[in-house]
């Protein structure tokens, strides 16, 4: 697939990688911003940038310079509460590469970009060498995000079903490092 340039984000990315995610969470999510949900979105170079175990990549239209999407991992595993006590002790931070903020453009959807970053992400994850696993949650509503995370990982708990009232109704997925 031509057009795109997937890329570490810089500074000067920062900006327009905001913009995608903060779009995402008004439009897709329907939650707007939730500072303890979204700090990460408000600062991505103290969280993605700074961090030498953590990374923001983009895909960059290369026909106008913009940014279609966003991906980024962190070493953070899954906090307890919201998600289940069990996934946190089984995905602990420093062990696990957490995916975050895989994000596209409406207009630049369906072209294989959020695969192309989530590659990026896993080879970024196995050049570190100290991810044990690659985790990572989504929102069954999001659109495209069920498909894309079945066609990469292995669900591990689908609190619709799993949880008893259904928890928070995400769906928590592992990624294979290999």
């Amino acid at each position: 697939m031509s057009g795109y340039c997937i890329r570490a984000a810089t500074v000067d990315d920062v900006d327009e990688a905001r913009a995608v995610m903060l779009d995402a969470v008004y439009r897709d999510f329907g939650t707007g911003y939730v500072p303890r949900w979204h700090g990460d979105i408000i600062d991505p170079v103290a969280f993605y940038l700074a961090p030498p175990r953590h990374t923001l990549l983009v895909a960059v239209d290369v026909r106008d310079g913009t940014v279609a999407a966003t991906a980024a991992l962190d070493a953070r595993g899954p906090a307890h509460p919201p998600s289940p006590s069990w996934l946190a002790e089984r995905y602990p931070s420093g062990e696990t590469g957490q995916l975050r903020r895989v994000y596209v453009r409406p207009e630049h959807r369906r072209r294989g970009l959020a695969g192309r970053l989530v590659a990026g992400l896993v080879e970024f994850a196995k050049a570190d060498g100290g991810y044990r696993s690659l985790y990572l949650h989504t929102y069954p509503h999001s659109p495209g995000a069920m498909g894309l995370w079945r066609s990469l990982g292995k669900v591990v708990c689908d609190e619709r079903t799993d949880v008893p009232g259904g928890g928070t109704g995400v769906v928590h997925f592992e990624i294979p490092v290999l």
